[in-house]
């Protein structure tokens, strides 16, 4: 059978589908290709940043959640927070974020095939995939992408900058209307609102660090989850940084994680992924992939600098100053905030 297409989107993750849905809105004929089945699930933080609501209303999707107005960093001696200026985020458990996109597509006309895509061949005005040909391929298919390493475009992370993330649901009251990162000496744990009676705790560290090890290094927040119930099992991801070489290899333009991440620590995945999604397209609707690499450098830069920054000061002796020095700066952790948060 064959899916002729003008877009083929590899990935039916949240990035994969909004670059579908972009492609419908554009007059595209699109097919996503992806082997899971149901909503799909992510060990995230889950904390939708307030440049993604927007973002997502565009393309016609208005997932429930909580809202939350702001970022709080914390340790054991010293706090700072910062409401958002432009109005606030939303908390949105990863199954509803997913299950919206995916009725969205539907909605729109996206046709789906359950087919796992892991090469592909590129000849003059075409890219072939098995039995699906198309006229452009969009690689979203996550932090270890197949099509990034086809196309030639995935580079090795070194192993000592090799974080991974876990996460966890329990069955509470939201008591903060913040999302409070946590630093400990372990990793930095993220609490997020996610519903009236339900929040979200994920942890970044490095590998070997065991998820209630993490929790119990910070007695505040493991004294709240005691004889909380647990409302999914742990869930895990990583290694978090990727590098990619670029992000267009001839008719392919890779989007999200698979175009290189450097790490969760900043929580604003989705928002730059949902620009890149739209910059895809509106690259391919121009015919010119350049124009993409160049609104990708532009779109993610503040997020490479910024949270590169962050990531090398967690992995280093310095670890321990970040919060001190935020809480002495508020007006530095507040721009930063606001950088990401747009």
């Amino acid at each position: 059978m064959s899916d002729d297409a003008e877009v083929l989107v590899v990935g039916g993750g949240p990035v994969g589908l909004a670059a579908a849905i972009e492609a419908r809105l554009a007059g595209l004929d699109v097919v996503v290709a992806e082997p899971r089945d149901g909503a799909i699930d992510k060990a995230c933080g889950e904390g939708l940043m307030p440049g993604a609501l927007p973002a997502l209303a565009r393309l016609g999707v208005d997932p429930k959640g909580m809202p939350f107005v702001g970022i709080v960093y914390r340790d054991g001696r010293s706090r700072v927070e910062h409401r958002f200026r432009g109005g606030p985020g939303r908390g949105v458990r990863r199954t509803v974020l997913h299950a919206a996109l995916r009725a969205r597509a539907s909605e729109v006309g996206v046709r789906f095939t359950s087919a796992r895509v892991e090469s592909f061949t590129q000849r003059a005005g075409m890219v072939a995939a098995g039995d699906i040909r198309a006229r452009w391929l969009i690689g979203a298919d996550g932090l270890h992408s197949a099509i990034a390493r086809e196309a030639g475009l995935a580079r090795p992370t070194p192993k000592p900058r090799r974080r991974f993330g876990q996460r966890k649901h329990f069955a509470l009251a939201p008591w903060s209307e913040f999302v409070e990162v946590t630093w400990t000496p372990l990793g930095e744990l993220y609490l997020t609102p996610i519903a009236e009676d339900q929040v979200g705790v994920a942890l970044l560290a490095r590998r070997g660090v065991h998820f209630d090890d993490a929790v119990a290094a910070s007695p505040e927040l493991a004294a709240r989850l005691a004889g909380a119930t647990a409302t999914s099992e742990l869930r895990g991801a990583g290694p978090l940084r990727q590098h990619t070489t670029a992000r267009t290899a001839g008719r392919v333009l890779l989007v999200g994680d698979a175009s290189g991440y450097v790490d969760a620590l900043t929580g604003e995945g989705l928002r730059i992924g949902f620009a890149q999604a739209r910059a895809a397209i509106d690259a391919i609707r121009s015919d010119d992939p350049a124009s993409y690499e160049r609104a990708w450098e532009r779109e993610t830069r503040d997020f490479r600098r910024l949270t590169g920054t962050l990531v090398s000061l967690a992995a280093s002796p310095a670890r321990g100053l970040v919060v001190p020095a935020a809480s002495r700066l508020p007006g530095v952790f507040a721009s930063a905030v606001e950088r990401l948060a747009r």
